[in-house]
């Protein structure tokens, strides 16, 4: 379904679900908003969520779960080693993607390590269509360097490709035979490609990646963390997918692919992840890994608990009316920006709705993060907690130069059946009366820096007095208004 039209002509997108379980959010004054940015450093990752209102920071892990996951955490097996828990994840895991061997991990970038220790040698090159944070610093720190085989398309802000996410197929040919086949270990694919908007590959251009990895004898590895998005986005933009059932693209998918890996804080709504293979040689070498950084074969760091969820929260996710709640939502709140004027990435993607930082605030240089600035102008004009994804995401060239980001995103994540309408539309609000009072927002620079992965715990100071301003102008139109 694509949601519902109403009397007055608006499609609305429903909620598949009923609420039974509810949480108390807090909704601070603007001016403890301040205080508390500048307090985080201006870095939304260190708010304390007491202080936020809607925490649309991220979908990892704050999914919500469903009232048979909950159920399923009652029946956990707490054994150290052979848990019947892992043995009914196992078999839930070969039911959907087909594949024999699992090796659990606490989360995704548990995988990437394990994946990057494995296969990754110094000088090596890792095709993609675009890389992830995490992803990135493990195959550096192993050795590697990144080669993002993303289309034209990709990029851009405005757009009406459906598969903004797919690997440009000539580039990856060049990269094989300029680096050659041997200093290749895996292709990497990345299902709802997180820093460009949370956008989708098509099933015809996994397909030609496949064909082209198994002519040269690489290994093709998904990850399969925002799959759900990507199935759904298949099912419903791609033509010869709208007669397939989920189980159906799914299972095609997997058959394509070497290595699945996927972080369940994502994939399943639960928290966890893991790798999947029918891959014997390969399983080999990750194997004594496990257990080194993670823990035995049948826990791997997990909660036996949240392992009962994800078995449940996998199945769940064959359910076209439960994936779709994410993008739908999404998909309403892109709209809605964009008919106010506010720029968006389009076509909407999956994980949640993405700003163009770089058009919202363009008199803000680069090197000044304006979407991390914007990311804090969003908390202070609203409570809402987005995600800066962009130059703060990435990490210095080797001269201490700025690694430019392609793309200036605030990330408003959208986790699955979390917020109702109105809050949405409360967020929406906020963010078109803050696109009108723009020019008040300035940049920011680091006092705190670190090497790698700064954008998680690192911290900025504004470079004016831009948010008090800001403040004063929103008590001005709002009044006593929160």
């Amino acid at each position: 379904m694509s949601g519902v039209t109403f009397h007055s002509g608006e499609n609305v997108p429903l909620e598949m679900h009923k609420v039974r379980i509810v949480q108390k959010l807090n909704l601070i004054a603007v001016e403890e908003r301040q205080k508390a940015i500048a307090e985080a450093g201006n870095n939304t990752f260190l708010l304390r969520n007491r202080d936020v209102y809607l925490d649309m920071l991220t979908d990892s892990g704050v999914n919500a779960m469903s009232d048979k996951q909950l159920a399923a955490m009652m029946i956990a097996d707490d054994s150290y080693a052979g848990s019947e828990t892992y043995y009914r994840l196992e078999a839930k895991i070969e039911e959907i993607f087909g594949t024999k061997i699992f090796f659990p991990a606490h989360q995704g970038r548990a995988c990437e390590n394990i994946l990057s220790k494995a296969f990754i040698k110094e000088g090596d090159v890792i095709p993609m269509n675009y890389h992830f944070t995490t992803t990135k610093s493990h195959i550096m720190l192993n050795g590697g360097r990144v080669e993002e085989l993303f289309t034209d398309e990709a990029i851009k802000i405005t757009s009406d490709n459906p598969f903004k996410g797919n690997m440009d197929i000539d580039k990856l040919l060049a990269c094989i035979k300029e680096n050659g086949p041997d200093r290749i270990p895996f292709v990497r694919m990345e299902a709802g490609t997180n820093l460009i908007g949370g956008q989708p590959f098509s099933l015809e251009n996994y397909r030609q990646i496949s064909k082209i990895c198994k002519e040269y004898g690489i290994m093709l590895v998904l990850d399969a963390s925002l799959l759900a998005d990507n199935l759904y986005f298949m099912k419903v933009r791609e033509d010869e997918c709208k007669d397939m059932s989920i189980r159906q693209i799914t299972r095609e998918i997997s058959d394509l692919t070497d290595i699945i890996y996927f972080s369940a804080r994502k994939l399943g709504c639960a928290r966890g992840g893991g790798i999947c293979t029918n891959n014997a040689e390969a399983a080999e070498k990750m194997k004594e890994l496990v257990p080194l950084y993670e823990g035995f074969l049948t826990y791997g760091g997990m909660s036996v608990r949240e392992m009962e969820a994800i078995t449940i929260g996998l199945d769940e996710t064959m359910d076209i009316n439960m994936i779709n709640q994410g993008p739908l939502f999404i998909e309403y709140m892109v709209e809605q920006l964009e008919k106010k004027g506010v720029p968006v990435v389009t076509p909407a993607g999956g994980l949640g709705c993405h700003i163009d930082a770089m058009a919202f605030v363009d008199h803000i240089a680069q090197d000044q993060y304006p979407a991390g600035a914007l990311a804090a102008a969003i908390y202070i004009a609203s409570g809402v907690r987005g995600m800066e994804r962009g130059t703060m995401s990435e990490q210095r060239n080797e001269d201490g130069s700025e690694q430019l980001s392609n793309m200036e995103l605030v990330r408003l994540a959208l986790p699955r059946r979390v917020f109702t309408m109105s809050q949405v539309k409360y967020a929406v609000d906020r963010i078109v009366w803050l696109y009108e009072n723009r020019k008040l927002i300035e940049g920011l620079t680091f006092v705190e820096e670190p090497k790698i992965l700064r954008f998680f715990f690192g911290r900025l100071a504004p470079v004016s007095n831009w948010q008090e301003k800001l403040v004063a102008k929103f008590r001005e139109d709002f009044g006593d208004s929160l």
